[in-house]
């Protein structure tokens, strides 16, 4: 049976300000990305799906793209999504 993820109001909102920063120069790339970090973060609903240890005691992390992380906390069997950081961001 599949997991559930839940995506938080932040990451929607972390994920938008992604895609309207590129798609200032390119719609379809920007199109793109939001369909490739969703489909990803979808796909832990496959407890095996990869993931690893988040820098934050408690957190689990997902690498959507090289420059892209999502934070997250997996209870049981439900995957909560908080946000989407850039790499070189400190995690909240």
């Amino acid at each position: 049976m599949p997991w559930r993820v839940i995506k938080s109001d932040q990451f929607m909102q972390d994920v938008d300000d992604v895609v309207l920063v590129i798609a200032v120069d390119n719609i379809s790339a920007a199109d793109a990305l939001a369909q490739q970090i969703h489909q990803q973060v979808d796909s832990l609903a496959d407890p095996h799906f990869p993931r690893r240890m988040g820098r934050k005691p408690g957190t689990l992390e997902l690498v959507v793209q090289p420059d892209h992380v999502a934070v997250l906390q997996q209870i049981d069997t439900t995957v909560t999504v908080f946000n989407l950081m850039h790499v070189a961001r400190q995690n909240p």
